[in-house]
């Protein structure tokens, strides 16, 4: 059975990588909004482990299986939110990996005339052809509510205007990420379905490691804002600290 669908100033919002780090605190400050949350994570467990750390708390997370990487399990999420929710009105496609040369948090600057093909295919699947699969299942869902905010968490690693070598997958699969935002919002234009990219900051997290100067609080809040945006907000955009930043 569906569940009875919520008033406008709730929304149902989907959260990928929602286990912990930026995923989570995302989720959290949805879900202190009042809107309601789906935790998106590869695992069930993981999944049912985020929404334990939310009901702590006295908030409310809905957990589901997502493994951004897995054609199959993304169809598999998208079918069971059609089912039980019926609609998707906002996805932050937060889920990511950075494979390239070292340790979560302990990146390996690898060139990328040495860099192995492998993790660099690895990191685009995860971190680009999924978010792009997951447009391709929700929109047509946002669509038939009239509805629709998409988040796609990037990074000033992807900005063409500032490269500069090293981490060539994690680079490919951001300024890749920042291309299907662009082409989706113009796509989308004129209907009620906004297409952000953000940069986050470096944030203190298991990818980015012990010396990032930003908290996940810090981190969250720019993708919160454009999850939650009104009608006639931006689209398009590439934002930091809520303001516009060069591609």
């Amino acid at each position: 059975m569906k569940h009875q669908e919520s008033a406008e100033s709730s929304r149902m919002i989907a959260v990928t990588g929602a286990n912990r780090g930026l995923g989570l605190e995302i989720a959290r400050q949805l879900a202190r909004m009042g809107q309601r949350v789906i935790l998106a994570c590869r695992t069930q467990p993981k999944a049912q482990a985020a929404a334990e750390v939310l009901r702590a708390e006295g908030l409310e997370g809905h957990p589901m299986e997502l493994d951004a990487a897995d054609e199959k399990s993304i169809r598999a999420f998208a079918d069971r939110v059609r089912r039980e929710f019926g609609r998707l009105d906002g996805l932050v496609n937060n889920a990511g990996v950075a494979l390239d040369g070292g340790a979560p948090g302990k990146w390996s600057d690898a060139d990328a005339l040495s860099a192995p093909l492998d993790r660099v295919r690895a990191t685009l699947e995860t971190n680009l052809y999924g978010p792009l699969l997951l447009c391709q299942e929700f929109i047509p869902l946002m669509r038939s509510h009239g509805f629709g905010r998409i988040v796609n968490l990037s990074s000033g690693m992807g900005q063409l205007s500032d490269m500069n070598g090293g981490f060539i997958g994690y680079r490919i699969s951001k300024t890749g990420l920042n291309v299907v935002t662009r082409v989706l919002a113009d796509e989308l234009k004129g209907e009620n379905i906004l297409v952000n990219s953000v940069c986050p900051g470096w944030v203190h997290t298991d990818m980015g490691g012990p010396q990032a100067p930003r908290t996940p609080a810090e981190g969250a809040d720019t993708p919160v804002w454009l999850a939650t945006l009104p009608d006639g907000g931006p689209s398009g955009g590439f934002f930091r600290d809520r303001k516009p930043i060069p591609w």
